[in-house]
């Protein structure tokens, strides 16, 4: 069934029993042009943030048996590098290749991207498999493909919009007098403020030392109000059902460094 698409929030799972990732997000853009954009120099422009790591050079043969290499370096300053072969190209539906990394055992998994046109955009599913036996590696590259599609949707979402974001406590004193339940859950809030941190949704987020009541401050990059939406049903502060509450104020313009 085909839907309307803005840009999606990315979800990805690591199914450690099997050893495979599967990775899905929706983009508002042609499938030719996001098909382009992971099978060319244009990764380049998108595949990367500031503070995680970022593809400076990536080279392809775009055939069964081409090879493929992506360079770059981390926020660390310190240079990487990950390789492989192309086994299938149907554009511009699949794209079936395998994965090399230095920094994962130089362990040979495979990737396959199937794109889907649905209405106003497309659909990217992403398979990962090959590491039976090493959850760890499967669930940190589960991670790191939702930052990574995450990544892919920004990259086309030229409409951009600013939001500032608002958590306000159930109580006043609530960052003073939480119980174990409601730090708990504020740790998961933190978390999944740093995952959207990470994958470039948000532009900063902290707590504010109100003298009337400390609150929780964010600002978050979306393609629009839909997605907005979708964030803040997702943040582990809302499901709780523990009274805390987002006021979301849309900003005028926003200058940031990129």
């Amino acid at each position: 069934m085909s839907q309307s698409v803005t840009h999606s929030i990315p979800r990805a799972v690591a199914d450690v029993s099997r050893g495979l990732i599967l990775a899905s997000v929706e983009i508002a853009a042609p499938i030719e042009r996001v098909f382009g954009a992971i099978t060319s120099d244009e990764i380049t422009k998108w595949w990367g943030s500031p503070d995680e790591y970022h593809v400076t050079e990536y080279t392809a043969d775009v055939r069964p048996g081409g090879k493929w290499q992506s360079t770059g370096v981390g926020a660390d300053g310190h240079a990487f590098s990950v390789g492989g072969e192309f086994r299938e190209i149907d554009p511009p539906r699949l794209v079936v290749h395998t994965w090399v990394a230095p920094w994962d055992g130089n362990s040979e998994t495979v990737v396959t991207y199937r794109l889907e046109p649905i209405e106003g955009g497309t659909r990217v599913t992403v398979r990962h498999e090959g590491f039976a036996g090493r959850d760890e590696s499967c669930r940190g590259h589960g991670t790191g493909w939702e930052r990574v599609l995450g990544w892919l949707g920004r990259h086309f979402a030229s409409d951009a919009k600013y939001f500032m974001c608002r958590l306000l406590p159930p109580r006043p004193s609530f960052a003073l007098d939480m119980n174990k339940e409601e730090a708990a859950m504020m740790q998961e809030h933190a978390a999944y403020w740093r995952g959207m941190l990470a994958r470039g949704v948000a532009i900063v987020f902290g707590p504010v030392l109100d003298p009337k009541a400390p609150y929780g401050l964010g600002i978050v990059r979306v393609s629009s109000e839909v997605e907005l939406e979708s964030i803040r049903d997702a943040d582990p502060a809302i499901k709780s059902g523990r009274g805390l509450k987002y006021e979301v104020t849309p900003m005028i313009r926003a200058v940031h460094r990129s």
